[in-house]
């Protein structure tokens, strides 16, 4: 069974930074993508960032470049985001999400298969 936990949402005023965590299990963690998205009161739940297995590959949302950075520890089955510079519009419900794929970054919700329950992060002004 696949679990996706995610930590480290909190509330922080502008300017500042925020890392968040998810740990997964019951999966072969380095075959497996990783993506974070998060998803605004009243909006569509939308990509920031998508890791490749290996870590070897990243990619970003035009939004966030410069400001966050996804990491990942295959030893510890764990994916990070690690936010700078926060501000006002990032608040939103972070969920980091998980799909077989030895090649690619998938970009799209639809692409997920596994996803963990969300944390919120909100940035006060």
């Amino acid at each position: 069974q696949v679990q996706l936990v995610e930590s480290g949402g909190g509330l922080v005023q502008a300017g500042g930074s925020l890392r968040l965590s998810c740990a997964a299990s019951g999966l072969a963690f380095s075959s497996y993508a990783m993506g974070w998205f998060r998803q605004a009161p009243g909006k569509e739940r939308d990509f920031i960032a998508a890791i490749r297995g290996s870590g070897t590959s990243t990619y970003y949302k035009e939004s966030v470049k410069g400001r966050f950075t996804i990491s990942r520890v295959n030893d510890k089955n764990t994916v990070y985001l690690q936010m700078n510079n926060l501000k006002p519009e990032d608040t939103a419900i972070y969920y980091c999400a998980a799909v077989f794929a030895l090649l690619g970054l998938p970009m799209e919700v639809k692409e997920y298969k596994y996803w963990g329950q969300g944390t919120q992060v909100t940035v006060s002004s």
